[in-house]
């Protein structure tokens, strides 16, 4: 009787345990091996051995303008070298090829200007199609006279001397002698050009009446742009 009453009581304990066991856990859930498949859930950070950052720098070796930008914009294009500019042209003088005017460009008058001192205006025209400058003095004979008419006042050089365009002027001023019994009367002029040259030329003529000339006393001018200025030296 002790036996049976012994073997009821280890199955007793027995059933208690099991349903322990198999009884509700902590978390409200159900236990044994059902709750115990249940998936891991996600790891909450990313391996250790993945770097945690990219790089701050990329090797000395790659260009700077090709090196990736670490703000994440991109860099800016290769900066070109800029062409090599042209020399500049030197400057040329419009006027370098004006040439000084001879009795081949132009024609020539003289115009009593004075009755009482025999001085006359000369005149010159460019008649060529192309510029020409008047140098200096004219050089003035008379009739089959000796020598020639005596420069009066100065003359610009050959740099500022007269341009006359084709069609343009210039004037000088042809002061006679005082009649005073030494001299003579001729009744034409002939004129040549200065030209800094030795250029022959035609002398240009023309009429002159009652022109009297004393020795050393007839004088003329330099080129001028006006009369006025021609006949008041």
């Amino acid at each position: 009787m002790s036996t049976v009453r012994r073997s009821a009581v280890v199955l007793v304990a027995l059933a208690a345990v099991t349903l322990t066991a198999c009884g509700p856990g902590e978390d409200g859930t159900a236990g044994g091996p059902e709750a115990s498949s249940a998936p891991p859930s996600a790891p909450s950070s990313a391996p250790s051995s993945v770097p945690s950052s990219v790089p701050s720098s990329v090797p000395s070796s790659v260009p700077s303008s090709v090196r990736p930008s670490t703000s994440g914009k991109p860099t800016d294009a290769p900066t070109k070298t800029p062409a090599p500019s042209k020399p500049a042209s030197p400057s040329v003088d419009p006027d370098y090829d004006v040439f000084p005017c001879s009795t081949f460009d132009v024609t020539f008058t003289a115009t009593l200007a004075e009755p009482t001192t025999s001085s006359y205006l000369l005149k010159i025209t460019n008649k060529g199609s192309k510029p020409c400058r008047a140098l200096g003095h004219p050089v003035v004979t008379f009739g089959d006279l000796d020598g020639q008419a005596v420069e009066r006042g100065p003359a610009p050089g050959i740099e500022d001397a007269i341009r006359l365009a084709p069609g343009q002027s210039a004037y000088a001023g042809l002061m006679g002698g005082l009649k005073d019994g030494k001299g003579t009367t001729v009744h034409s002029i002939a004129m040549t050009m200065s030209t800094d040259s030795d250029l022959e030329q035609k002398p240009l003529k023309v009429s002159t009446p009652g022109l009297y000339v004393s020795p050393d006393k007839n004088s003329v001018t330099a080129w001028m742009t006006n009369a006025e200025d021609a006949l008041s030296l």
